[in-house]
């Protein structure tokens, strides 16, 4: 599918971020900016549609990824003058571009005193907030990066995407107790967010192999219930399956071991051929996904290569394992 201005930028490789910022002298010319704020300046301009903004705001991301400086600043002198300067998502966008545009240490520095001055006069400006945790976090401060964010979510605890992050900051330090805590809050808002149940397993799984327990069963079960869980909301989720696989073929091979558990502890794994047969399908799912993947099926196109090949590799590995 190609890429569309009118949808997310974050998931978009560096060729497609290319192929929209080029399509950026074609759209400005287009639709040129309002020169004057008569009211009859609309006869002659491009109609305005709410559709029209949103690819302005994408099409700034595309040309700033690229490095098409003078592009971004037309969609963004477009964007503040039908929106103007106090608001705050256009503010969020100026900080973006003067970020892009930065060239040291110290104009990094200026643009972070920026966004504090910002945030001293109003707390609650959101956008303004997240772009400071950004910088922290690109410029390597890991620490106030983690400060700004539980800051932040103080003001808006609703925040799914905010909670995320926090996570993957946590995770960044090894503290994988409290990234299990900030992606349950991320579920807590998105319940049904089967790939955030995969992303909980995934860290449940990686506790699970670093705990200093002498038997880490807790991590392992939630682990399983997380990837059971994904895959029951998507049926066709490769990390899902993936995960479970990976999690059921420790617990197999772990299943000569005694395991200490008790009511107290919270938790419980299924039997042994419970396990076994997550594991069959687990690996006879992944193996359909390679294979019509890889077969060129129409519908089957839309996972990424990386991933397709790290299930491969895994199904390649067991494969190797029960010959030997």
């Amino acid at each position: 599918m190609a890429p569309s201005l009118l949808q997310p930028q974050g998931h978009l490789s560096p060729a497609e971020a290319l192929q929209l910022a080029q399509q950026a002298p074609t759209i400005l010319r287009r639709n040129p900016k309002a020169i004057s704020a008569s009211p009859l300046s609309s006869l002659f301009s491009a109609p305005e549609t709410a559709d029209l903004w949103t690819i302005y705001e994408n099409l700034l991301l595309s040309c700033l990824r690229t490095g098409d400086d003078e592009s971004a600043h037309q969609c963004l002198e477009r964007l503040v003058l039908r929106f103007g300067n106090k608001n705050e998502r256009i503010m969020g966008l100026k900080g973006l571009v003067n970020e892009a545009e930065a060239s040291n240490h110290n104009e990094l520095l200026a643009v972070l005193k920026e966004y504090e001055d910002i945030l001293e006069d109003n707390q609650a400006n959101i956008p303004i907030a997240k772009r400071r945790v950004a910088l922290f976090r690109s410029m390597g401060k890991t620490t106030e990066a983690i400060a700004s964010l539980i800051w932040l979510l103080e003001f808006s605890p609703t925040d799914a995407e905010g909670w995320s992050e926090l996570a993957d900051l946590y995770l960044s330090q090894g503290l994988y107790s409290q990234a299990i805590h900030a992606l349950e809050e991320v579920l807590v808002v998105t319940p049904n967010a089967w790939n955030m149940h995969a992303r909980l397993g995934e860290v449940s799984l990686m506790a699970a192999s670093v705990s200093t327990e002498a038997f880490p069963q807790k991590h392992l079960a939630e682990s399983l219930k997380r990837f059971c869980r994904s895959i029951e909301l998507c049926e066709d989720y490769l990390r899902g399956y993936y995960g479970l696989k990976k999690v059921t073929d420790k617990l197999l091979s772990e299943s000569g071991k005694p395991k200490k558990q008790t009511e107290s502890d919270g938790f419980s794994l299924p039997g042994q051929e419970t396990i076994e047969k997550l594991n069959q399908a687990a690996t006879k799912k992944l193996a359909e996904i390679v294979r019509r993947h890889g077969a060129q099926e129409p519908l089957w196109q839309g996972y990424n290569a990386d991933e397709i090949a790290a299930a491969k590799a895994l199904l390649d590995k067991s494969l190797s394992n029960v010959i030997r």
